[in-house]
């Protein structure tokens, strides 16, 4: 009987071992679309990795959408714009774009200009690494922000403003209607190895920020504004889940002031923040936290009654 009693507390532990592993090494993500448009929503999952699915979807506006994503999964989200399918079923967006000719991308990645949410589950010590990157230039305003996770850098990130209106004329792209929808990177308007990091200057020692980065990180000081950003840009969390919201409540359109071909200082405004980022990232446990509790308790009840 006492073997029987050892062998079946075994058994439970083990289950529970592999639950608590299971729910700790996956995440949910949740998209919410807060724009005055429908959004797009690509998804490309880094090589080597399991697709996460679907690879693209629409996302009306208010709507939300929730994706679990499995343990040590790795890839980048962005928001597709101005999307339709001609009369022979085609499917193309005005920005982000990942030329499937579908709604689901299907494995390939966003064109520039795209604000891009990346991200790395269960990296380095465990934990999940997070940016949201202006280096391929900016179409949408983007939030992360983590929910029930911990860490010292455990926090939100994202580019809140919308940058469209007083992108320099140099980097903006325009729709047919004469309106401003994206704001490239220097790297894909000019081609040059200064703004791409690249050749000579591919090195954080050589590739600095360039008036046009600054203009990105000004405006938005938590995101990636050119290659060698990490320092302020890349962001760690154990056992979080995440909200990506395109265009949150406090993003605001900014008038172009003075659009120059080179500008020599920073036109964006800053202090841009969004308050209910606050809230979201310092609610409580998540779900999986509880489960966890619930699933300890549950196999300390049974051992102890045997």
């Amino acid at each position: 009987m006492a073997k029987l009693s050892l062998s079946m507390s075994l058994f439970l532990l083990a289950i529970s071992q592999s639950f608590i592993q299971g729910v700790i090494s996956s995440a949910t993500f949740t998209f919410i679309n807060k724009c005055d448009q429908t959004i797009w929503p690509g998804i490309l999952s880094n090589a080597g990795i399991s697709p996460l699915q679907p690879t693209g979807f629409a996302l009306q506006k208010g709507e939300t959408k929730v994706l679990h994503a499995p343990s040590s999964w790795g890839g980048r989200f962005w928001g597709r714009t101005h999307c339709s399918e001609d009369s022979d079923g085609k499917f193309t967006c005005g920005t982000g774009d990942c030329g499937s000719g579908t709604m689901e991308c299907a494995g390939a990645g966003a064109t520039p200009p795209a604000t891009l949410a990346e991200f790395t589950l269960d990296g380095d010590g465990g934990m999940d690494f997070f940016d949201v990157s202006l280096v391929d230039g900016y179409n949408l305003p983007m939030l992360v922000a983590p929910t029930g996770g911990s860490g010292h850098n455990c926090t939100y990130t994202g580019c809140m403003v919308d940058l469209n209106g007083a992108c320099p004329s140099a980097l903006k792209v325009m729709n047919s209607d004469g309106e401003g929808v994206a704001c490239k990177s220097a790297c894909e308007a000019f081609g040059q190895q200064e703004y791409c990091c690249s050749g000579a200057f591919g090195t954080p020692d050589t590739c600095k920020p360039s008036s046009y980065s600054q203009l990105f990180k000004t405006a938005c000081p938590r995101a990636y504004s050119y290659a060698y950003d990490d320092k302020t840009s890349t962001f760690t969390c154990t056992g979080a889940d995440y909200q990506v919201t395109f265009c949150p409540p406090s993003s605001t359109s900014k008038k172009s002031t003075e659009e120059q071909a080179t500008p020599a200082t920073p036109q964006f405004d800053t202090g841009m923040v969004y308050e209910g980022a606050e809230d979201i990232e310092n609610t409580g446990a998540s779900l999986r936290y509880t489960y966890i509790n619930a699933v300890i308790m549950v196999v300390v009840m049974v051992v102890v009654s045997l």
